[in-house]
C-alpha cells in the first residue's frame, strides 16, 4: 500500500502522523511511504531521517494527498485539506466527528474511509490509541492552569504547591477517566489538595486505592459540583463519552458562584467540553475570560509537547497501521473488532451511531 504522511497544518500543531521508526517498520513490510518534506521537523524529525528509513520525501501536501491510498496524521482534516482528499481514500487520524457536524458532513461528502483514532476500542472497553494523549493532556492540564493561576494573567495568585504556614492550592478534576488521573497524578505531586469527581464507583475505588490521602474522591453529580466549584482554584474537565459529544456538566451560571482569577482547563475540547462556556482555543492564543474566571480550552494541547506526543502516538497506532497496510482497511476491520470500532464514515454513510445521535440525525447521510 502507498501511505501517506503530511505535514500538520493545524494552528501551532508540531506533532506529525509518524516517526522514523514508525515508516521503516511499513517499508520493512514492502509499503511505499510519501513523507511531506518538513512534516517531521517541529516533532525533532527531518527529511534524512525519514529518507533513512526509506521514505520518499515530497514537496506539498497536494502531492501527498493525490498519490497516497492511505493518510495517517494526527490531527482532523481542516478545510483547505478538505478538496485534497481522494474518493475511497483512508484517512486515520484523530476526528471528533461528534463536536464538528462541518467536518462530518465534508467528510461524507468526499466519500472517504475515516477512522478514527479516538473509537478504536479494545475487547476491554479501552481506547488504545486515545489513551497516550489522554495521558499527555492531563498531565499538561496541570501544568498550564499553575501556569494560569498567576495574577499576571489574570488567575487567584495561588502556589499550587503552597509553602509552609500557607495551605496549598485546591484542584477539582471531573472524570476519573485517563485525564483525570493523570491530572491528578500530578497535581498531587505538587502537593496541591485534589477532589476528584466521578459517577463511576468502581474508578473512584480505584483512585481512592492508588492516590495519596490528600486526594479524595466523590460521587459526580450537579450539587457536589456546584459545592465544590466555589472552593476551588482550578478546575480540570477531563470527561469523556465514546465518540460522543460531551456533557456540559459546569453552566454558564455557575461560573458567578466561582473566585474571580479561577481557572478551567476544559480538556474535553475536543468532544464539545464539558463546560458550557467552553469554546475552541489555539496554542497561540490559549486563554479567555468570561465572569472573571480564566479559561484553557486548547483543542491540540498534545501538540505543545511535539517530541513526546509523537513518540507516544507512533507507539500505539503503527500496529493499526500496518494491519490496514498489509490487509486493506475491509479485512483488517473484519480480523480486528477494536479497529472497526474506528470506522465512523465510510464511503459517504456515517457508520457510528454516536455521531447521528449528536447532531439528531435520523439516519446515517447527512
Amino acid at each position: 500500500m502507498i501511505v501517506g504522511i503530511p505535514t500538520e497544518i493545524k494552528n501551532n500543531e508540531s506533532r506529525v502522523g509518524m516517526t522514523p521508526a514508525g515508516v521503516f517498520e511499513l517499508v520493512k513490510n514492502n509499503h511505499t511511504v510519501y513523507v511531506q518534506s518538513g512534516a517531521g521537523e517541529g516533532s525533532g524529525f527531518y527529511n534524512g531521517d525519514y529518507q533513512q528509513a526509506g521514505a520518499i520525501i515530497l514537496d506539498t501536501i497536494g502531492q501527498v494527498y493525490s498519490m497516497s491510498q492511505m493518510i495517517v496524521k494526527v490531527k482532523e482534516p481542516i478545510e483547505e485539506e478538505y478538496e485534497l482528499i481522494q474518493e475511497g481514500q483512508i484517512l486515520f487520524t484523530y476526528f471528533h466527528f461528534a463536536s464538528s457536524e462541518e467536518l462530518t458532513k465534508a467528510m461524507i461528502k468526499k466519500k472517504a474511509i475515516c477512522i478514527a483514532y479516538e473509537t478504536v476500542e479494545d475487547e476491554e472497553g479501552t481506547l488504545p490509541l486515545l489513551t497516550p494523549m489522554s495521558e499527555v493532556a492531563g498531565r499538561m492540564a496541570i501544568q498550564q492552569g499553575a501556569k494560569y493561576l498567576e495574577k499576571p494573567v489574570k488567575g487567584r495568585g495561588v502556589l499550587l504547591g503552597g509553602v509552609p504556614g500557607v495551605a496549598p492550592g485546591r484542584v477539582l478534576v471531573l472524570g476519573a477517566g485517563v485525564v483525570g488521573i493523570q491530572a491528578a497524578k500530578m497535581a498531587a505531586g505538587l502537593g496541591a489538595h485534589v477532589t476528584i469527581l466521578d459517577i463511576n464507583m468502581k474508578r473512584l475505588r480505584y483512585v481512592n486505592d492508588v492516590m495519596p490521602p490528600h486526594v479524595v474522591t466523590e460521587f459526580s453529580n450537579e450539587f457536589n459540583i456546584r459545592k465544590h466549584i466555589k472552593t476551588h482554584d482550578l478546575i480540570i474537565g477531563g470527561v469523556l463519552l465514546k465518540g460522543a459529544k460531551a456533557p456540559n456538566l459546569i453552566t454558564r451560571d455557575m461560573l458567578k458562584e466561582m473566585r474571580p482569577g479561577t481557572v478551567i482547563v476544559d480538556v474535553a475540547v475536543d468532544q464539545g467540553g464539558c463546560v458550557e462556556t467552553t469554546r475552541p482555543t489555539t496554542h497561540e492564543d490559549p486563554i479567555y475570560i468570561i465572569d472573571d474566571v480564566v479559561h484553557y480550552s486548547v483543542a491540540n494541547m498534545p501538540g505543545a509537547v511535539p517530541y513526546t506526543s509523537t513518540m507516544a502516538l507512533t507507539n500505539v497506532t503503527l500496529p493499526y497501521v500496518l494491519k490496514l497496510a498489509n490487509l486493506g482497511w475491509e479485512d483488517a476491520c473484519k480480523k480486528d473488532a477494536a479497529l472497526e470500532k474506528g470506522l465512523n464514515i465510510v464511503s459517504g454513510k456515517v457508520v457510528y451511531n454516536e455521531i447521528i445521535e449528536a447532531f439528531g440525525w435520523e439516519e446515517a447521510f447527512a
